[in-house]
């Protein structure tokens, strides 16, 4: 079976959450029923609210004087500034998963797959009991759920699904480092450092491709799929 897949680029938060929909938007026009994996950064810094959450908290002035962009995306979930991160997007048909009509386990599987390319690195991921870290805001990283993947009790992916007559969009964000004293300008609070896992701890010499190359890699072995180019006109 094959797949579609968009190489890492880095753009705009704006451009970034509008191409996450518009493949969405292009596999329900289509009934596309292969999956399109897609790989991101932002340039800007950019701050991403949930489908519904409200932007009240946050420092829109600190935002404009640092040039940290602010969209919403598509998917639920908690804020989260995205700086020096990996974004994954991955959309496809529920019937493509074998648990996709159940928002939980379709997540857990999708997670599955990034789990199989963090192995290939050499790090055991998992999902660990849900827990909650003591916060106003609920910044999105210092939270996580059972279906969150982790590495040591600490969680190393922080995703979110939307769905749509019968499609699914999962995009997550894999980071990197992070500016604490940025964070906590811009929502008010420190973020929870022991319940977050970055990347320059414990992958310090692996860099975005080779991040990108390994998770492309679970992504085909989880699914027993050979991605090819994602050439749609969108």
């Amino acid at each position: 079976m094959q797949g579609f897949f968009i190489p890492y680029s880095v753009n705009t938060g704006e451009y970034n959450m509008d191409m996450d929909e518009k493949i969405l938007n292009y596999a329900i026009k289509n009934n596309l029923n292969l999956p399109v994996l897609r790989f991101y950064g932002w340039k800007p810094s950019c701050v991403s609210l949930g489908r519904n959450q409200s932007d009240e908290h946050l420092n829109k002035q600190f935002c404009k004087d640092n040039n940290i962009d602010i969209v919403r995306r598509l998917t639920g979930g908690r804020a989260l500034l995205h700086d020096n991160e990996l974004t994954y997007s991955f959309v496809c048909p529920t019937s493509f998963l074998k648990h996709g009509d159940t928002v939980i386990e379709s997540y857990k599987e999708i997670s599955s797959a990034l789990a199989y390319g963090f192995k290939s690195l050499g790090l055991d991921v998992d999902f660990p009991t849900e827990t909650k870290a003591k916060t106003k805001f609920e910044y999105c990283m210092s939270l996580s759920t059972g279906a969150d993947l982790s590495y040591k009790t600490r969680k190393i992916v922080g995703s979110a699904q939307f769905r749509s007559q019968g499609y699914i969009l999962q995009h997550g964000s894999i980071m990197f480092d992070y500016n604490e004293s940025t964070i906590e300008n811009i929502f008010g609070e420190k973020p929870c450092n022991e319940k977050i896992c970055l990347l320059r701890d414990i992958l310090s010499d692996v860099d975005y491709m080779q991040l990108c190359c390994a998770l492309k890699m679970g992504f085909e072995q989880y699914f027993d799929i050979d991605f090819i180019d994602f050439l749609a006109d969108l």
